[in-house]
């Protein structure tokens, strides 16, 4: 009776572990692969009604309509008539793979002691059998921006592609940016504070001093290349100089988001605002400077009391029309698995689904400097892509039901459908 038991125990824990399991990274492309009849979004500007999307060896070998004369009896065909095909979603800015659990400290490893940390590297810390990517993924964000967090100089972010064994098979562009959160200049003081419970900040030009020091100092070190011993700090810095790597500049206020590209062009910085609340303000600014953003999130409240209310909403239109390079992204790591809906809603308040979909895909890998790889659907390019049975912006009809990596296809299950499918046959649910 007892050894029943315990078998009946280990089967119940197999079972278990094999329904939570991690999906296992797929092997790379063996066939070519061919998918016909699908609207196609290529993001390069143009859309193709009944396309034809052909890949071998992870590379997009034909992008064309239904009348491209092809040999068929060389690919794994795909009939998605009646369905879309989009370029792989970027996420941008997210801690996706460094934050398992927000309220449990274990798992977070977004950040380090201090507050000047620009030697750190988050794609040491990225774990690839994070249970969320998964999530991730199912609503076709298959790339992401992995960036630290905490202090004024957070380190540096990197670029990784979704379906992998560990963070050197993940990393698809290593140290491609320096994190920097801008002093603020106003704070909140309490009932102290002047009406509204804001209050300047004494300390701003402080910090900003501090900030600039530490540049200069960075600059100097970078010119000398006999160095005693190695600064790592300074020495990280020095990449931005030489255009390795661009600045990432969290600011919300329009002051300091003026402030921090004045700061970043006096030393010939590429630099990136990211949050960008009252960027609508100073869209020409950004434009003339040749500055784009990583805007926050869409679904967001207005900057001030006075403000519009759909203030937030409009504010890609704003930059859209004045010609300022932008995307979308969202704070934090499980909250990525929305972020086509954001685009979504600022449809809804005047942006072009086109404009949308470049926003998530084209936008975003040319700010972060990937766009020659990824982003749309050109042949050459990486086969990163995924085909919609609805409208993947909609939350209500979005359903991924393939996609690719590289050419390689890979899972879409993940935990929360096990879950479904799990407590749908408890129920009886049809």
């Amino acid at each position: 009776m007892k050894n029943r038991i315990t078998l009946v125990f280990a089967i119940l824990l197999l079972v278990s572990q094999s329904l939570l399991a991690q999906q296992t990274p797929a092997a790379a492309q063996s066939q070519a692969i061919l998918i016909t009849g699908a609207k196609a979004y290529l993001a390069n500007g143009k859309v193709i009604e009944n396309s034809v999307i052909a890949f071998d060896n992870g590379k997009l070998t034909i992008v064309g309509d239904a009348n491209t004369k092809i040999d068929r009896s060389q690919y794994q065909v795909i009939d998605a008539t009646g369905k879309n095909i989009y370029p792989g979603f970027i996420a941008t800015n997210t801690r996706l793979g460094l934050v398992e659990i927000d309220a449990v400290g274990a798992t977070n490893d977004a950040r380090e002691f201090g507050t000047l940390n620009p030697s750190m590297r988050a794609i040491i810390a990225y774990n690839t059998d994070s249970r969320i990517t998964p999530t991730i993924r199912s609503n076709g964000i298959l790339m992401a921006q992995v960036v630290p967090s905490g202090g004024t100089i957070s380190g540096q972010s990197s670029v990784v592609q979704l379906d992998a064994w560990n963070w050197e098979d993940a990393a698809f562009q290593l140290d491609q940016g320096m994190h920097l959160h801008w002093p603020r200049m106003f704070s909140y003081r309490g009932w102290r504070s002047e009406p509204g419970g804001v209050a300047v900040d004494k300390n701003y030009k402080k910090n900003v001093q501090k900030i600039e020091d530490l540049f200069n100092e960075a600059l100097a070190y970078g010119k000398n290349k006999n160095h005693k011993e190695r600064n790592l700090k300074l020495e990280a810095l020095s990449n931005l100089f030489t255009g390795q790597c661009k600045l990432f500049v969290h600011t919300n206020n329009v002051k300091t988001i003026t402030e921090s590209v004045l700061f970043a062009k006096q030393y010939n910085i590429n630099v990136v605002i990211v949050g960008g609340r009252d960027a609508w303000m100073v869209p020409d600014f950004l434009k003339e400077n040749k500055v784009p953003v990583v805007l926050r999130e869409v679904h967001n409240i207005p900057s001030n009391e006075d403000a519009a209310v759909d203030e937030v909403y409009k504010t890609p239109l704003t930059l859209q029309n004045a010609g300022v390079d932008f995307c979308f992204s969202m704070n934090g790591s499980w909250q990525q698995r929305n972020l086509p809906f954001q685009a979504g809603s600022a449809i809804a308040y005047g942006l072009s689904y086109e404009d949308a979909v470049d926003a998530l895909t084209i936008n975003a890998a040319k700010i972060l400097g990937i766009d020659q790889q990824v982003g749309s659907l050109e042949m050459g390019k990486d086969a990163t892509l995924f085909i919609c049975a609805g409208d993947a912006l909609d939350m209500r009809t979005c359903k991924v039901e393939k996609a690719f990596i590289q050419g390689r296809e890979i899972d879409l299950d993940n935990k929360q459908k096990a879950l479904y499918r799990k407590f749908k046959t408890k129920y009886g649910q049809k």
